[in-house]
């Protein structure tokens, strides 16, 4: 029976991260974290003669968590921009997960126009030995893999 090597388990701290914000790429070296979401839309197919309803696929959405340390002002400035000025802003996210001790190689995905849902415009919290962070919700338009990682060897 095959097994898949525990080497070849990718461990999250080696990724990399880049924002592409108005022409301009922005190393994530503050990121903590980021989760993306595709979820499908379906909408429910009745059947005569069958008790379930079916679902048919009829479009999709993305949706993700951006965290950080709250050590940069970047996306405050460019939602109070937003704020004042009415005119909304896009990125791309870049992510790439590789771990060099895993046979698997590396997965780079793109999120394209992604757009933040909110931001903590403010923040302390006297009580607390921790880092501030910030957990950002967005959305995105499209998604590409440009790497893809290798299928993983079994002993």
């Amino acid at each position: 029976m095959p097994f898949m090597k525990s080497e070849d388990a990718i461990i999250g701290k080696q990724a990399r991260a880049f924002a592409t914000i108005n022409g301009r790429v922005e190393e994530l070296f503050y990121a903590k974290s980021i989760e993306a979401t595709i979820e499908k839309t379906k909408t429910d197919i009745p059947i005569l003669g069958r008790m379930n309803v079916a679902k048919k696929s009829t479009g999709w959405s993305g949706s993700g968590t951006l965290t950080i340390y709250y050590v940069t002002s970047l996306f405050r400035a460019l939602m109070l921009d937003y704020i004042k000025t009415g005119r909304d802003f896009y990125f791309d996210l870049q992510i790439t997960n590789e771990d060099p001790t895993s046979s698997v190689g590396k997965q780079t995905t793109v999120l394209k126009r992604c757009n933040l849902d909110s931001v903590i415009i403010a923040s302390f919290d006297a009580s607390s030995d921790d880092a501030i962070e910030e957990e950002m919700p967005f959305t995105f338009e499209d998604a590409d893999l440009l790497d893809q990682f290798n299928k993983p060897a079994s002993r």
